[in-house]
């Protein structure tokens, strides 16, 4: 199957992968510190567009989708480009820019969408957005949270980092056993402040140490470490994620065990085919699920 050349691309990158991110109406979020953060606001179309233009770009040139996480390129005007420190991108013209990593950039986990949505209104939050690697990403699931767990203080009290706040938050025993899973994977991220910016102290001036160990004893340093375990120790995980979530979007439904067959078949010859976005697609179209959805009565 060709790559897709014309505005498919686009509205599967706006109707699937801003769905699953959970980025869709993120132009429209207003939930951040107006005070604490002022360009936010003017920024959140820009924002969303760099990742609708980062996944349209995948189903165009059928990249592989390992690419979501490890891209070494994006999308970028020069309001968005000056934002992340990205040099020489001149005008409001949308730019595909190579070698972002050398600026804390590339691929989903440093979008400033997805690390906007997935923090709080004036911080980060570990505990969401490492939620949101361990479920969106990777497919896993949550036991729901016991109750009256206690809350997270606003204001960071003295001696204590933002870290340490939220490692004595999980240190709760009855919390200890899901927020070992989830946490590490917020930590990797904590070089991004709440709207997606780098930086190299938290909210109360303490330098970040994105250093961290997964719950399998992986030891992870920031987002570069965070990427390579999740394309190496967890590559299955995220890649049936993926085929599960495009044949759920393109089903109309939520996958069910008959799925299971199309699911393995299409984990399995992506990995033969260098994981190319096409492959995915193509097996979901002539699959008979796809070719026999019934009608509404």
């Amino acid at each position: 199957m060709p790559p897709m050349q014309d505005d498919r691309a686009r509205r599967l990158a706006v109707e699937f992968a801003c769905q699953w991110l959970h980025l869709r109406d993120f132009d429209e979020l207003d939930e951040k510190s107006g005070t604490q953060f002022p360009d936010f606001a003017g920024l959140r179309q820009d924002m969303l567009e760099e990742s609708i233009r980062f996944f349209t770009d995948l189903f165009q040139k059928n990249r592989s989708i390992l690419s979501i996480l490890d891209a070494d390129h994006t999308f970028l005007n020069e309001s968005l480009a000056a934002y992340y420190g990205v040099p020489a991108v001149k005008g409001d013209e949308w730019q595909r820019v190579s070698g972002v990593r050398n600026f804390g950039r590339g691929g989903i986990l440093t979008q400033a969408a997805v690390l906007s949505k997935q923090s709080g209104a004036a911080r980060t939050n570990p505990v969401i957005r490492g939620t949101f690697v361990f479920e969106t990403l990777l497919g896993e699931r949550m036991p729901r949270p016991p109750d009256n767990v206690p809350e997270i203080p606003d204001a960071i009290p003295e001696g204590l980092t933002e870290r340490a706040l939220f490692e004595k938050h999980s240190s709760v025993a009855a919390c200890a056993k899901c927020h070992v899973r989830i946490d590490p994977y917020g930590f990797a991220l904590e070089h991004y402040d709440a709207v997606g910016r780098w930086r190299q102290k938290d909210v109360s001036g303490n330098t970040i140490d994105a250093r961290t160990t997964v719950e399998d004893g992986t030891k992870i340093d920031g987002v570069a470490g965070l990427r390579e375990y999740l394309l190496t120790e967890r590559r299955d995980e995220f890649v049936r994620q993926f085929c599960r979530k495009l044949l759920g979007y393109s089903l109309g439904r939520a996958v069910q065990l008959s799925d299971e067959p199309l699911l393995q078949a299409m984990a399995e010859r992506l990995a033969k085919e260098g994981y190319r976005a096409s492959v995915a697609v193509e097996m979901i179209v002539s699959s008979d699920p796809f070719r026999k959805i019934r009608g509404k009565e």
